[in-house]
């Protein structure tokens, strides 16, 4: 009886040792896959961005680019988050150092390292959106129409080029930032259901000529092409603005199973297993190849 008694205690002891080491988290194997993942993405946007690849942009000559250019600038940014969230997921399922419960089960080996590595993964988003929200925020503060005048508005990055086009004269009067931002602020409501009201028409035709010294023809002209084209400008705009979002969001869903599979490879190369069946071309991997286990 006594030592069935120290038998049974030393198993009810062991029980919670045991889910213990099973299901705590490794954080050094998840931020070392995040910040691999988080630094590869930022090499491989950065050059997408460099020749030309960037989804959006302020740029005129941005608006006049084909569909195609766009589409295949979403393309990219999906292909830049598998590449990525797989070296970081990869790396968290390698270094993650499995428990002996954990390992005798080949379920919960996969369903251990895959968790490791889909933590990595959304560790590694929110240091990309950290990122992009100081990088904003300083660009907001550092650029010139924030800085220069109070009056500028959110037409002015938009809408800049028709704007100068508008107000463009031989002898331009000194200070235009209220004025500009008044226009642009007419400017974009051509996009809405109704367009530009008559009495704005007619106000900005009064500003032109008041301005630019045309004539009433030429200043009626000039505001026409000036709401046409931005009514281009914010349609152009709204769309790339939507393939950005549909990029991101569809490149961030698939790094999140691209890490999970990611990981689960990496744990199996870390205890020199066999790939699962559901990965292609596994003895790829391996110098000596196993058989698969049933």
């Amino acid at each position: 009886m006594t030592i069935e008694a120290l038998v049974q205690e030393e198993v009810t002891e062991s029980r919670p040792r045991v889910a213990e080491d099973r299901w705590s988290i490794q954080w050094s194997s998840i931020v070392a896959g995040a910040f691999a993942a988080a630094a590869l993405s930022f090499i491989l946007v950065s050059f997408g961005v460099a020749i030309g690849l960037g989804v959006s942009s302020t740029s005129p000559t941005w608006r006049d680019a084909s569909a195609a250019l766009a589409l295949l600038s979403g393309v990219y940014l999906i292909l830049q988050a598998i590449a990525s969230f797989g070296f970081g997921g990869y790396i968290a399922g390698r270094t993650t150092r499995q428990a002996a419960a954990v390992s005798a089960i080949d379920d919960d080996g996969e369903r251990w390292d895959g968790l490791h590595g889909l933590m990595s993964w959304a560790l590694a988003v929110l240091i990309g959106g950290v990122f992009l929200a100081f990088l904003g925020a300083g660009t907001i503060d550092r650029s010139p129409a924030r800085s220069s005048s109070g009056n500028a508005t959110a037409a002015e990055p938009l809408l800049g080029y028709e704007l100068d086009k508008l107000f463009r004269a031989r002898r331009p009067p000194t200070d235009l930032g209220e004025t500009r931002a008044e226009a642009g602020r007419i400017l974009m409501t051509s996009s809405s259901h109704s367009g530009v009201s008559s009495d704005d028409r007619t106000y900005l035709v009064q500003q032109v000529t008041a301005l630019t010294g045309l004539t009433g023809p030429d200043s009626e002209r000039r505001v026409d092409a000036a709401i046409a084209d931005s009514r281009t400008a914010i349609n152009r705009a709204r769309h790339s603005s939507i393939i950005l979002a549909f990029s991101v969001a569809a490149a961030t869903l698939i790094g999140a199973v691209v890490a999970w599979a990611a990981a689960v490879a990496g744990g199996r190369h870390r205890d020199g297993e066999p790939l699962p069946n559901w990965i292609v071309s596994s003895n790829r991997f391996h110098r000596t190849p196993r058989a698969s286990r049933p």
